[in-house]
């Protein structure tokens, strides 16, 4: 068996140990040695690149927290964001419904009120009577009878007056002879709706 001395002392000799004891010594050279600054060069490049590492590696970490959380909130909004454009889709539905039925009912209520325009007009002119009305789309003829032409010129100032119609023009008016105990006018106005 060898033994190794690495103290450096010398071993009190034996008689049985013919061996002589061999020193390791590690040189590490003078403080001011080249080879004492590359040594201390490498250990300190070696701990700044693991502090260097270590930053890094914690800053890699922190940056994979805050992707998930960023992840999970665009989940999270992206779901939020879906049910906002379906109730705006179901709002526009709705808004559109209605629409259609407030259409509907102006539509509904036009003839009801060109009607009721031109019956308010005939009862307060005097000496006039309605016969018939036709609504044909931009025109409205009107037939009636009246005691004079005074009667039928007061009728179409009142009509004018009504702002629902931008002319209104006499086709014809006749005396009626049919009429034995006074005098009737039978006449027939064309009136042409305003824009509205």
């Amino acid at each position: 068996m060898i033994r190794i001395n690495l103290l450096g002392a010398p071993k009190p000799k034996n008689k049985r140990s013919a061996v002589p004891a061999v020193n390791f010594e590690m040189s590490m050279g003078e403080p001011g040695s080249p080879k004492m600054k590359i040594l201390i060069l490498l250990l300190l490049a070696g701990s700044l690149n693991g502090l260097y590492w270590y930053r890094l590696d914690r800053e890699g970490q922190n940056l994979a927290k805050k992707m998930q959380q960023a992840e999970q909130q665009n989940r999270e909004l992206a779901d939020v964001k879906a049910r906002y454009l379906e109730r705006q889709r179901e709002a526009d539905n709705y808004k559109r419904r209605v629409d259609v039925i407030d259409q509907l009912r102006a539509s509904q209520a036009g003839p009801v009120e060109l009607l009721n325009t031109i019956g308010d007009t005939i009862n307060s002119t005097e000496a006039v009577w309605l016969n018939t009305m036709k609504d044909l789309g931009a025109n409205v003829d009107i037939e009636g009878t009246a005691l004079s032409t005074d009667a039928v010129a007061s009728l179409i100032h009142n009509l004018e007056k009504t702002g629902r119609f931008s002319s209104i023009e006499i086709k014809e008016t006749y005396q009626d002879d049919g009429v034995k105990d006074m005098q009737a006018f039978q006449f027939t106005l064309t009136c042409t709706k305003a824009k509205s």
